[in-house]
């Protein structure tokens, strides 16, 4: 959110090579037949098995030692080849003879030592020679034929001046000389004439004191890089003359210094001695600094530099005055300044009004002290104190009420909280971009914020709501939200002019589509990779998001996914569908709850006619006599049987019951059961029915037009089919005694209707002739399988 100004400083990081390098890999990346990785596969000899149309091959990283003309010449359309970090001691140039798109060719960190000169291919760009055992530079004449060439890189141990004689017509864009293993010679002073080269990168021994005394002469010069600098008070001159020669010139605009260790007095002297140069950006990377720290005087003179960057600083001096250290970099007359990555606790306010611009103090150890009433930052336009100790969001406000240019300040990656109410905070008026991401900062942030704010950046915090009642952020234009407990999208209510929302990391589970309503001038939303609920709620949302570009909403469709319900998890929002009928709620009344009613409405009807509450009655006085059948053991059951017979009939027959059938039963000692002798007092109806068939082997019926029309015959003709305690025998005994008509059954008498088609009954007969015969089968009906019982209980 925050642009680094610095991004425009030229450096001496040779950006090109990595751009060629991987430029040339990007390039082939979508054909990945044509790139061959075989680094770090311990191979002793280039493989003979590649393929023939290989354009980039990687052997880096393995213990080959020769090479030879077959092991590359036929790869025809070969572009890029690296054998860095071998074991090669010799290089006959003419293996490359056939390979004549070759460009980048990197033998860096092998042990090369002597290499037969022969023609090569005009089409390189990227030589790399350094870091082997050469003696001199090596550097063959056809080299000169190299028009193409940018990079080279040589080693060497002792130099002679016209040793790039052969390229000096070239122009290149860096030359990278390693001087790791260089000696010079005592009493001799040696010079290098390098000619035309834009960046020229030295690299000297990183454990011996700087002892270099070539002179270098460089022509259009703009980049100088110094790797390996270790010096003490004592040699720091011989770094001092060594730098004359070359920072001199006009054109050198970058000064870079890497991997170096010094005193603080050393250090003081190279940027003493750099001040009145032309160099205008300064960058020291991986600084060590040795011995002790004393204040050590510094002239400001009118210079040219513009930025210093120092990244990455250990400090061995562990008891020194900080005034002394902070002092020299306070006060200096420079527009930007960048110390990051060290152990520095605090920075001195300027005792004089600054020049600084731009102000960098990433990941230090600077707490809510820094810069408190300091007036002297007038023109300070930028500041980054990320990844410092600072907790109070108050007092960090108050530290910007001098700097009266300050736009941009980033002060994330902090401990920052703000838990006042009154919203009383101080912020200088003119900055314009804020980052406050990265801290604990919760809800009552929005009542902490500049006045003319137009980019906020608070993701990674503890925010959960916006409040409602937050005024004065009318011009905010960018609002970065993301990775925060947001439940809710916010709307534009309180952000008229916001155009860019970030809000993705979240835990909004139903966006509303109002969001689009209210946010009339979002052209740019981010609200992926939260927990949808994929339900209802959420469709007029997709359709809102699927109708706009996907230049407005980043990361759609890929960023959107169901989070709930389980059925819907990783779904993509674009293919969630859901029916009308299950989010339309009338819909849902006409189709279901309507005829659902009429269907009740039916099965009531249908209840009533086939008798069905009837039915569920004599259910649940059969499920209680079960009950209690199951409680009573079998025998005590048997020792319960008091008659032979239950005989259940219409009143309408009882004259023929009590004339005819009781008195040929029980002159034969059957014992009959009936209801208007044996009914128990008190007890209802049904009980006394139920008890009456449970005290009886059998149950007679006697069927008549009569019966069909008596409810209460129904009931015992019911129970006593369900009789437990002689399930499954053939307890039931029917006697027709008047011809039933089919069509005089009511329907609901199911039982009757199928007991008549499955059971023999017993039909009485009108002539008294065959009277006889039918006492005989009902006698014969009840004392089957009764005689050894009957016994038992009479």
């Amino acid at each position: 959110m925050i642009k680094d100004k610095e991004s425009p400083i030229r450096s001496c990081h040779f950006v090109y090579i990595v751009a060629l390098v991987f430029g040339t890999i990007i390039q082939f990346s979508d054909e990945s037949e044509f790139v061959v990785d075989m680094s770090k596969t311990s191979l002793v000899h280039v493989p003979k098995d590649l393929p023939p149309n290989t354009k980039v091959l990687d052997l880096s990283q393995n213990n080959i030692s020769e090479l030879h003309l077959s092991d590359v010449s036929f790869l025809s359309g070969l572009k890029v080849l690296r054998l860095s970090y071998n074991k090669i001691q010799g290089l006959d140039i003419s293996i490359f003879k056939f390979n004549h798109d070759l460009e980048y060719l990197d033998l860096s960190h092998n042990q090369l030592q002597k290499i037969s000169c022969h023609p090569i291919t005009t089409s390189l760009k990227h030589l790399d020679l350094s870091f082997n055992d050469f003696d001199a530079l090596p550097i063959c004449k056809e080299f000169g034929n190299l028009t193409q060439l940018n990079f080279l890189g040589l080693s060497a141990t002792k130099l002679e001046q016209l040793d790039l004689l052969p390229v000096a017509h070239l122009h290149l864009s860096c030359i990278l000389l390693d001087l790791e293993d260089y000696y010079m010679k005592e009493n001799k002073k040696e010079s290098l004439q390098m000619l035309n080269t834009k960046k020229l990168h030295l690299v000297f021994h990183p454990n011996s004191f700087f002892s270099v005394q070539v002179k270098i002469s460089v022509n259009s010069l703009g980049c100088l890089q110094l790797t390996n600098i270790k010096v003490n008070d004592d040699n720091c001159q011989v770094l001092l003359k060594f730098l004359s020669g070359l920072t001199g010139r006009p054109t050198l605009l970058n000064f870079t210094l890497n991997h170096m260790e010094t005193t603080w007095k050393c250090l003081v002297k190279v940027f003493q001695f750099l001040w009145p140069k032309p160099v205008e950006y300064l960058n020291i990377y991986n600084l060590t600094i040795v011995e002790s720290i004393d204040e050590e005087d510094f002239t400001y003179y009118k210079t040219t530099l513009k930025s210093l960057k120092i990244e990455y600083v250990t400090n061995e001096v562990f008891i020194f005055s900080q005034t002394a250290l902070y002092t020299v970099f306070s006060e200096m007359n420079i527009p930007m300044l960048t110390i990051s990555d060290t152990p520095f606790i605090h920075m001195l306010c300027p005792q004089e009004p600054s020049t600084f611009k731009f102000l960098n103090f990433t990941q230090n150890a600077f707490t809510d002290s820094v810069f408190q009433n300091c007036d002297t930052l007038t023109r300070l336009e930028t500041l980054i104190l990320q990844k410092n100790e600072l907790k109070d969001l108050f007092k960090t406000s108050l530290m910007t009420k001098g700097m009266l240019s300050l736009e941009t300040l980033d002060v994330s990656w902090n401990s920052l909280e703000y838990d006042r109410r009154d919203g009383n905070c101080t912020w200088v008026g003119s900055i314009v971009v804020l980052n406050l991401s990265s801290n604990a900062l919760t809800d009552s942030v929005f009542r902490c914020l500049p006045p003319r704010i137009k980019v906020l950046d608070l993701h990674n915090n503890r925010i959960r709501s916006i409040p409602k009642d937050v005024t004065g952020l009318e011009t905010l234009q960018e609002l970065n939200l993301a990775s925060n407990s947001l439940a809710h999208l916010p709307g534009c209510g309180i952000f008229s002019s916001l155009s860019i929302l970030i809000i993705d990391y979240n835990s909004i589970s139903n966006p509303s589509a109002d969001f689009f309503q209210s946010c009339q001038k979002i052209r740019s939303l981010k609200a992926g990779n939260n927990p949808f609920q994929c339900s209802c709620e959420l469709r007029d949302f997709i359709q809102s998001v699927g109708q706009l570009s996907s230049d407005v909403v980043e990361g759609w469709p890929e960023s959107y996914k169901c989070d709930y319900p389980e059925s819907y998890k990783e779904t993509l929002l674009k293919d969630f569908q859901v029916s009308e009928l299950s989010c339309n709620t009338a819909l849902l009344i006409v189709t279901i709850v309507v005829p659902g009613l009429v269907l009740a409405v039916a099965v009531t009807v249908l209840c009533i006619y086939l008798d069905l509450p009837w039915y569920l009655r004599m259910v649940c006085q059969w499920t209680q006599t079960r009950r209690r059948a199951r409680n009573v053991p079998l025998e005590e059951r048997q020792r319960t049987l008091q008659f032979h017979a239950f005989i259940s009939y219409s009143g309408h027959d009882s004259a023929w019951v009590k004339n005819e059938l009781i008195p040929n039963l029980e002159k034969e000692d059957i014992r009959i059961c009936l209801h208007e002798r044996n009914f128990v007092a008190g007890k209802s109806i049904v009980e006394n029915i139920i008890n009456c068939i449970e005290k009886s082997y059998k149950s007679i019926f006697v069927l008549s037009p009569n019966f069909v029309q008596s409810e209460w015959c129904h009931y015992e003709l019911y129970f006593a089919h369900h009789n437990l305690f002689h399930e499954g025998s053939d307890n039931l005994i029917l006697i027709l005694l008047e011809p039933i008509p089919q069509y005089s059954i009511p329907s609901s008498y199911h039982k009757l209707r199928a007991l008549m088609a499955q059971r023999t009954y017993l039909e009485w007969p009108k002539e008294k002739s065959k009277h006889g015969l039918f006492w005989a089968n009902l006698r014969a009906s009840i004392n089957i399988k009764l005689m050894g019982k009957a016994a038992e209980v009479l």
